[in-house]
């Protein structure tokens, strides 16, 4: 596997030699200071490029970067299910290599660059061939720290979780897994994690990020409420899908009422006591039911 050195003087060098590149720049993970380093973080780069019609329709230049395993170009591949794509201003490629590394490669023209080079505090210059890059403070990423959430929101994020899980013991009860599942993994985990990433601010003074989709809850929560975290995960049997329901109801719970005293806002016990008592009773219905009371 190429060295961060290799991989950092191969993207600089190519931009070097290729007029058509007039500035370099990365954002993403590598330029924040916080962010844990291993093997597969990959190489978020853009090219500030004169025009990027030669690029286009020149398939084989980022062969330049390596021999590929796979590619995706995800802008051709909105424009072929009839997304409408400007490639004149801008063009990206997702790229994996046979040695491991990765580059996600972004090329775009200096108008598209002046529109959103501020826009993300994880941004570091590499190369500025014409002092075309506005002048920016150093990376950080404050603007993917968790934050306070308003009365409101919190009242709704309770209100969501609550219920939404009549729907997944609906799906259950029917035996609809698909619906199910996808009820309790894309709609209430989304409030449960949320709720999480509250209680872990509060715990850091809303100064951290608990990363993409969650990916850090295991560094920040203590262990007993990691491993409650990770019994909400299940497979498909329907017992171990319940246990991993009252095991969610239980964390948010605990996880909630921390939230709500710290802000001095209303955790609506009422909901919690409710919903648990007809998730408990729909546990128990007969597949012949003919009424749930």
């Amino acid at each position: 596997m190429r060295s961060e050195k290799e991989m950092f003087d191969l993207i600089v060098g190519v931009a070097k030699q290729d007029e058509r590149i007039r500035a370099v720049y990365m954002n993403g993970s590598r330029t924040n200071p916080h962010a844990p380093t291993d093997i597969f973080q990959d190489y978020d780069i853009v090219y500030v490029v004169t025009e990027t019609t030669s690029f286009i329709t020149d398939e084989k230049w980022t062969n330049i970067f390596g021999e590929l395993l796979m590619i995706q170009e995800p802008d051709k591949n909105d424009q072929s299910i009839g997304i409408d794509m400007d490639f004149t201003r801008s063009y990206g490629y997702l790229m994996l290599f046979t040695d491991g590394n990765r580059i996600d490669l972004h090329i775009e023209t200096k108008e598209s660059m002046i529109e959103g080079y501020i826009s993300d505090k994880l941004t570091l210059p590499l190369l500025d061939k014409d002092n075309c890059l506005p002048s920016i403070p150093g990376p950080t990423d404050i603007d993917y720290h968790v934050k306070k959430p308003t009365e409101p929101l919190f009242m709704s994020c309770c209100n969501e979780f609550w219920w939404c899980l009549q729907n997944v013991a609906k799906g259950i009860w029917r035996d609809e897994l698909p619906y199910a599942k996808q009820m309790f993994e894309y709609v209430v985990r989304e409030q449960l994690d949320e709720m999480i990433s509250w209680w872990v601010g509060i715990k850091y003074d809303f100064q951290i990020s608990t990363g993409k989709m969650g990916k850090y809850f295991k560094r920040y929560l203590p262990e007993s409420y990691w491993d409650m975290y990770k019994a909400t995960y299940s497979d498909s049997n329907y017992d171990n899908m319940w246990n991993s329901v009252f095991t969610a109801c239980e964390l948010f719970r605990a996880l909630a009422k921390d939230v709500a005293e710290y802000f001095r806002y209303t955790y609506e016990v009422k909901d919690d006591t409710n919903m648990t008592n007809y998730l408990k009773d729909v546990r128990e219905l007969p597949v012949d039911a003919k009424g749930i009371y």
